[in-house]
């Protein structure tokens, strides 16, 4: 499998476009998302995790006041992920991140934006008090805008608590009919239809990568003393199909469902990877998202 980026991370490496330069002194975005994953498995060796289910919330509000360099991006996000594991497995049932968003969006030229972004916050097992918790993983992107028609996106995402530390990303966007947009942009490439002004369908994928420490005993309570305040990275895709309905000018619904044929947990730096056994499982997905 290729290596992916943190999702809230590579939301800073999209199409930025000409009304988000152009925003009034204080206008924001948000967004609202809730998945429910059915029972998989997952195995390393002859170690074999079985017939867990998933909860993923995602949460992020954003301010984005204009100044004169550009616009300010000033916020904050929570994400976790919930997993019904029994108490034996030797993996933590929840993983949890809350994380300043600071970056700026700025116009470089008439054709090139640029976006500058870092996550400072808790990346853990459970929160707890201590700086060995804290990470602060940042991306800078650019857009290069062609025609209206077609944007190409590039970027780097850096996070030192990753196995590779600095990765490229990017993708394009191509409107290539009036009702039709290949928005392959990591780490949600998609096809998309619009029905009409408020309905786009589409089909597409959703990568998953973050970076979370466990607990000071997780290993030693789980008879792994080599996994005590590990690093441990999350992985999974996510490949379904979707609607999206713009109810206002700020509030838009997204359903979801569709399939996670790959799931990882990598404790990388203590050589312990427990990966996907079997077909996978479904999933289901609603999102309120919107602009202000």
């Amino acid at each position: 499998m290729c290596a992916i980026f943190n999702r809230s991370l590579l939301l800073a490496i999209f199409v930025v476009t000409t009304r988000t330069l152009a925003a009034d002194i204080w206008t924001g975005e948000y967004s609202f998302d809730e998945t429910y994953i059915g029972e998989a498995n997952v195995t390393r060796g002859k170690l074999r995790v079985s017939n867990f289910d998933e909860s993923n919330t995602f949460i992020r509000f954003v301010l984005t006041p204009r100044i004169k360099l550009g616009v300010l991006r000033l916020g904050v996000e929570y994400e976790q992920f919930s997993f019904g594991l029994s108490q034996r497995a030797p993996l933590p049932n929840t993983l949890q991140s809350v994380a300043a968003v600071v970056g700026i969006d700025t116009q470089i030229s008439d054709s090139v934006l640029l976006r500058v972004e870092a996550m400072p916050g808790v990346y853990s097992e459970a929160f707890r008090s201590g700086s060995t918790d804290f990470n602060m993983p940042f991306v800078i992107g650019g857009t290069y805008i062609y025609n209206p028609n077609l944007q190409i996106v590039l970027g780097i995402s850096v996070d030192i608590d990753r196995k590779y530390p600095v990765l490229p990303g990017g993708g394009i966007r191509w409107k290539f009919q009036p009702q039709w947009v290949l928005n392959a942009v990591l780490p949600t490439p998609r096809l998309e239809y619009e029905l009409n002004k408020n309905v786009t369908v589409y089909i597409g994928a959703d990568l998953k990568e973050t970076n979370f420490r466990v607990g000071d005993r997780f290993g030693s309570d789980h008879g792994l003393p080599q996994l005590n305040h590990a690093v441990l990275t999350y992985s999974e895709v996510r490949v379904g199909a979707g609607v999206d309905w713009k109810l206002t000018n700020w509030l838009s619904i997204d359903a979801e469902g569709g399939y996670q044929p790959y799931r990882s947990f990598d404790f990388y730096r203590a050589d312990i990877r427990f990966k996907e056994d079997g077909p996978g499982a479904p999933y289901g997905m609603i999102s309120f998202h919107g602009a202000f």
